[in-house]
């Protein structure tokens, strides 16, 4: 053979046996593509076999040609011991059917391989942002209130993504406690998805944005309950996956606002008076960036029942998120005891103290990921928690204390240790399955 070999230089040995069984020479009437095509060096010879890679280039065997030829499958499966790679690969150089037929080898072997899933991990949206965050930080940064909020749409937007037609058909009972009664609404897929957009409606509006409902009273617009049934009375027709791009739309707008509301350079005055704008619920109103991270919670609460009627895994948020979810609904249970109380819900005060005072208190222990400890005055929502006036401890695990007040877990499902005050922690128990609704 004339020219280099692309396996080495060594001349190939005088054996009067080294023919095909034609009475030619090796190699001849071979095509010219046959004869230059190279055969690249199986990965798995060299990295894959978990021997050591020998100090030098052992001699290639002397084999006849059709002991070589039984060997190609071996060497295409990166079977064959290290003489015998090189003696096969020696001969690839100068047989032209031995090349073609490696050839052939190499890729059926390719087809071998096991099957890779074609779901992207849920996380790389996160990796691949953080590392471009990274090297380059964003001219307009979104606010850190905001961001679970972000976190958790893009997360949602991934699973419905992947969700075929059909299964926006697929039937959810929405869940929430309604005084001490645990009630339930049957939607759909895509019904819960307009339930969302629905509710951000109303911090869009807060942003100066447009209003999903339009041409509705303002009653009907008041309050997430009153949005969501007039959304649902207004479709002639059960919604479907089209749903999924005026939510998508939506979300994205509420994020670039409040991004651009907040001051580009960082200052912590405008970041603090946009964060502070307020959200009205119609019973209740929220600063904004509280708003935002209900606007998260509930997202990911009905995230999980998307994934749950779908057959989709889905895990609870990263613990700084869930960490900021959890103080959230720690921080609203004294009015919301103080709001079953005036209901008749509640045992009434035993201490009543001046606002800002240190009152009777209940240690809220949240265990696992992203929890943390609470203090929660139990007489006043004016009051506050104190380690010396504590006279109940409660420990429940993270999500199972969002699920509770997201009203999918009773309050006895959830505790999981109590110790001091049986009343006051059955009054706070409750008060956290309050914070449910619609």
């Amino acid at each position: 053979m004339s020219g280099p070999s692309p396996f080495g230089n060594a001349e190939q040995p005088d054996n009067p046996d080294n023919h095909d069984g034609s009475g030619e020479p090796e190699g001849a009437g071979r095509s010219d593509a046959a004869a230059s095509a190279r055969i690249p060096t199986p990965r798995s010879s060299v990295e894959d076999t978990g021997r050591p890679l020998p100090d030098h280039v052992p001699e290639p065997l002397v084999l006849e040609h059709r002991v070589l030829k039984s060997l190609l499958g071996a060497w295409a499966l990166a079977a064959c011991s290290a003489e015998e790679s090189v003696a096969v690969e020696e001969h690839l150089g100068g047989c032209g059917p031995c090349a073609e037929e490696a050839l052939r080898l190499r890729d059926a072997v390719g087809l071998l391989h096991a099957e890779e899933s074609l779901d992207l991990d849920p996380m790389l949206r996160s990796r691949v942002l953080e590392g471009c965050l990274n090297r380059r930080p964003p001219r307009i940064p979104i606010p850190e209130w905001a961001a679970p909020y972000d976190a958790e749409t893009a997360r949602l937007d991934a699973l419905l993504q992947d969700i075929g037609d059909s299964e926006w058909h697929a039937p959810i009972r929405l869940r929430w406690y309604e005084g001490d009664d645990r009630v339930s609404r049957k939607t759909t897929v895509a019904g819960v998805l307009t339930h969302l957009m629905s509710v951000d409606g109303l911090v869009a509006v807060a942003l100066g944005l447009d209003d999903p409902l339009f041409g509705v009273t303002p009653e009907e617009r008041r309050t997430p309950e009153s949005r969501t049934e007039t959304f649902w009375k207004a479709s002639h027709f059960p919604p479907t996956r089209a749903v999924r791009g005026p939510w998508r739309e939506q979300s994205h707008a509420v994020i670039r606002t409040v991004s651009f509301a907040a001051d580009p350079s960082g200052s912590a005055g405008r970041t603090r008076t946009s964060g502070q704008l307020s959200v009205p619920y119609g019973d209740f109103t929220l600063p904004l960036r509280d708003s935002m991270l209900d606007r998260a919670f509930e997202c990911w609460v009905h995230a999980e029942d998307i994934a749950e009627a779908v057959d989709y895994p889905y895990e609870p948020p990263s613990p700084r998120h869930l960490n900021r979810m959890i103080d959230l609904a720690a921080r609203l249970l004294p009015d919301s005891l103080a709001g079953r109380r005036r209901a008749g819900l509640a045992a009434p005060a035993r201490g009543l103290v001046a606002a800002g005072a240190p009152g009777r208190t209940l240690r809220l222990e949240v265990e696992g990921a992203g929890g943390g400890e609470w203090l929660i005055a139990l007489d006043s929502p004016g009051a506050v928690g104190s380690a010396e006036h504590e006279v109940a401890h409660v420990a429940l695990d993270g999500v199972e204390f969002c699920r509770l007040a997201a009203g999918h877990v009773t309050p006895e499902e959830a505790a999981a240790g109590q110790d001091g005050d049986r009343e006051a922690i059955h009054d706070v128990l409750y008060a956290t399955a309050s914070l449910s609704r619609m």
